[in-house]
């Protein structure tokens, strides 16, 4: 089969479109031929070698990368119930979708329903699955919240924010330009900062008089974090969930302090979706928000499969303004 393959780390040059052995499902996983792969950050970390000390997101070379797909299931293994070739299904932090083919184990197999094109239900596992337990687990956002979301015209921030304005919590949402303004405005955005035109940190203290948020999610990481502590109010918690500036090195815990007794968290997605059951609840929240008209999907662009550097220079120049996607023949 094609696939995408890293043999040592470096830029998206390292990205290379290969011959790959083509799986065959173990016990208790299933193939899935892969119409869609998700672009995302994480698969930049592992492609750069940021992850390779990582024992939740291992990296081992060579390999082939992306943590998010959609397709049919093409074969399962022993002891495989409750799916059947041709389902169409979708699953998120299992390494490999940037491929014709995936063994994917099958309790992390999501089926999708007839109402949910593969496209959006791809654009959904991984960055849905992260603005969900964002703002239902990690800080569970209520009437009466106010948060910051850095990145609000991005895949995770544009699900975000939505999700934010369903349990009721004000948003204010950073963003680069005036065109991905518009985005989160129509989006549902209280509040909206051009952080190139102005500093963030004073602009939501004048938005909030002075007392700051209760909730910053950070996924700019180095440029942001120090004023997204800063941002908080006392007691209140930053989030940082990724690195789109750098990843974040340090954080002195007395900064923590000073800021007002503030919490640090640096979560990863995988230990918010470990088991069946709090997948399902989490995917199944989020395909019934679409299927209601309530939680809109934007699919920014489609890459075919060979030109997966190409989508990770366009991921990493931050201009995107919704979900990539790599598009895979056959």
């Amino acid at each position: 089969m094609k696939a995408v393959a890293v043999a040592e780390f470096g830029g998206p040059g390292s990205l290379r479109y290969v011959d790959w052995p083509q799986p065959e499902p173990g016990p208790g996983e299933a193939v899935v031929k892969v119409e869609y792969a998700g672009i995302n950050f994480i698969d930049v970390y592992m492609r750069s070698g940021h992850y390779a000390r990582s024992h939740t997101y291992r990296t081992p070379l060579p390999m082939v990368i992306g943590m998010e797909g959609g397709g049919t299931v093409a074969a399962r293994g022993e002891g495989v119930n409750g799916l059947a070739e041709g389902d169409r299904v979708a699953w998120c932090i299992v390494r490999g979708s940037y491929a014709q083919y995936a063994s994917v184990p099958a309790w992390k197999l999501v089926r999708v329903p007839d109402d949910v094109p593969l496209p959006v239900a791809t654009a959904l596992m991984l960055q849905g699955s992260t603005a969900h337990y964002l703002s239902h687990s990690v800080f569970p956002l209520g009437a009466g919240h106010t948060c910051l979301v850095h990145a609000g015209a991005g895949g995770v921030g544009q699900l975000l924010i939505q999700l934010a304005k369903l349990r009721g919590a004000a948003v204010i949402a950073t963003v680069g330009d005036r065109d991905k303004a518009d985005i989160v405005r129509r989006l549902g955005a209280d509040h909206v900062i051009l952080y190139r035109e102005s500093d963030f940190r004073e602009e939501v203290m004048r938005l909030t008089a002075g007392k700051g948020v209760d909730v910053v999610y950070d996924a700019v990481g180095k440029d942001t974090i120090h004023g997204s502590i800063r941002s908080l109010k006392k007691r209140g918690l930053c989030v940082n969930y990724g690195g789109a500036s750098g990843l974040v090195q340090s954080v002195e815990p007395l900064e923590l302090a000073e800021a007002g007794s503030v919490f640090f968290t640096r979560p990863h997605l995988a230990d918010y979706i470990g088991t069946p059951q709090e997948l399902g609840e989490r995917v199944r929240d989020l395909f019934a928000a679409y299927g209601a008209g309530k939680l809109a999907v934007t699919i920014d662009r489609e890459f075919a499969l060979a030109a997966a550097a190409e989508a990770h220079r366009h991921l990493e120049g931050r201009g995107t303004r919704g979900k990539l996607l790599l598009h895979v023949s056959h």
